[in-house]
């Protein structure tokens, strides 16, 4: 008999990616992220996003090293995604008149 973990706070559903019951539009990568390019601790987290509950950024980390393979995976498809669309992307007026000047 296999055993099933439970996540509360969190969601699952079939070829989704994992988010937060209450914030459904918060996936845990997102949380992750987080803590993946600034070093944030749960707390640290909870003060920058004032929505998040503690218990809320516990479950996403506790989520992430269960399943760390596919937020991963998860986070690398979006920024490949992300460089993808860049390059296929217009440079809009701002960032075109930031190089004029120099200052990109």
């Amino acid at each position: 008999m296999a055993l099933q973990v439970a996540y509360p706070y969190l969601v699952k559903d079939e070829g989704q990616p994992a988010r937060l019951e209450r914030w459904p539009r918060i996936r845990v990568a997102m949380i992750v992220m987080d803590y993946l390019a600034y070093g944030w601790s749960v707390e640290e987290m909870c003060r920058q996003h004032e929505y998040l509950s503690l218990s809320e950024a516990h479950a996403a980390m506790l989520y992430y090293w269960d399943h760390q393979d596919e937020i991963d995976r998860e986070i690398r498809e979006e920024c490949e995604l992300v460089e993808r669309l860049r390059a296929t992307e217009s440079p809009s007026p701002f960032e075109l008149r930031m190089r004029r000047e120099g200052k990109m």
